[in-house]
């Protein structure tokens, strides 16, 4: 595609050059390109997510998010192109990286700035994936085990059975030695009285765990639905010019004639006009209203992730200690079978 635009663009300009007038377009971008350049800029002028897809409206680009993935919709399709066939640089963890940035920088959002040059937009995507480098870094500290945590034993005769030496089987006797003081530590801190208890307060963990993972998710549902009319709301907004030009028109031949010269316009309201039918919308919601929504909402997500992050640490930390317990006992019981066979 690329070859064949440019060789079409020599032939439309050659005339031109040949007359001594310097064309105005020498180099032929494909509408991928055309794209990543309207992303580019509208990035570079964001510091949040909704700043990100209202400049790209302005653009006539609306940018949908499913399932962890972005793809943009531009005016001259039907069909949006997704972030995978565009590249890594426009993929959702790539942009929220740059996203992150810009709010860090304190970069003021005033309109698209125009595109890049090549070496700016390399400096840009050096940038990003440092910031995505940074990301992983932060998010392998907040999941990384701590060192002063309870940790499995090591069941020592089926490591040595699967070949391991003698330098192993002596760390793991030390290793073994501390797990069970931190296991002991933390079942008198919970104050169990009985394995059963343990095992009760383990199916309590993993029943409130999983019963706050459930309400996130519906909140996220919730939440992503919110941000999804948002946009629409936005989009439809924006082509309040077009529709009201089309009212004014007189005739059908002028109405016909202005939808075609406002195409992407209506395109764009046409697809929000059908989201709203499909949802049952009927009045649209103020736009401040629905952002002070979105807003609550993602506050009442973060803490109750906070939340759910505390149960599922609690969960590991007592399913660790039951199997602790039950390996311990396991190892008791021969012993104690043989004490009680020499008492006989």
């Amino acid at each position: 595609a690329q070859k064949k635009g440019q060789a079409a663009l020599d032939k439309q300009n050659a005339p031109m050059i040949a007359g001594g007038i310097t064309p105005r377009q020498t180099k032929f971008e494909t509408n991928k390109e055309k794209l990543r350049q309207t992303i580019r800029a509208a990035l570079s002028a964001a510091t949040s997510f909704e700043d990100f897809s209202s400049l790209l409206l302005r653009e006539g680009v609306a940018v949908k998010e499913s399932r962890g993935r972005l793809s943009y919709l531009t005016p001259d399709r039907t069909k949006p192109i997704t972030a995978r066939k565009l590249g890594d640089d426009f993929d959702r963890t790539a942009v929220l990286a740059v996203l992150e940035q810009n709010a860090q920088r304190g970069v003021t959002v005033h309109s698209v700035p125009q595109p890049q040059t090549h070496a700016a937009g390399a400096a840009e995507k050096t940038e990003a994936l440092s910031i995505k480098d940074q990301l992983r870094a932060d998010r392998a500290a907040k999941t990384a085990p701590k060192e002063d945590g309870v940790q499995r034993l090591v069941d020592i005769e089926q490591k040595m059975a699967e070949g391991k030496g003698r330098g192993y089987e002596r760390w793991a006797a030390m290793h073994n030695l501390k797990q069970m003081a931190a296991t002991l530590n933390v079942y008198q801190e919970y104050g169990f009285t009985s394995p059963e208890q343990l095992e009760a307060a383990v199916d309590t963990a993993y029943q409130e765990m999983r019963q706050t993972s459930g309400e996130l998710k519906t909140l996220e549902t919730k939440l992503q639905g919110k941000k999804e009319l948002q946009q629409q709301v936005l989009a439809y907004a924006k082509t309040k010019p077009a529709r009201d030009g089309l009212k004014a028109q007189k005739s059908p031949k002028a109405r016909e004639a202005y939808r075609q010269a406002h195409e992407s316009d209506f395109i764009i309201a046409d697809a929000a006009a059908r989201y709203f039918k499909a949802h049952g919308i009927t009045k649209l919601p103020a736009r401040k209203a629905l952002q002070d929504e979105i807003e609550q909402l993602v506050s009442k997500k973060s803490g109750l992730y906070n939340t759910y992050h505390e149960q599922k640490q609690r969960y590991a930390e007592l399913q660790t200690v039951k199997r602790n317990i039950d390996q311990i006992l396991r190892r008791e019981e021969p012993r104690r079978r043989k004490e009680q066979s020499h008492e006989r």
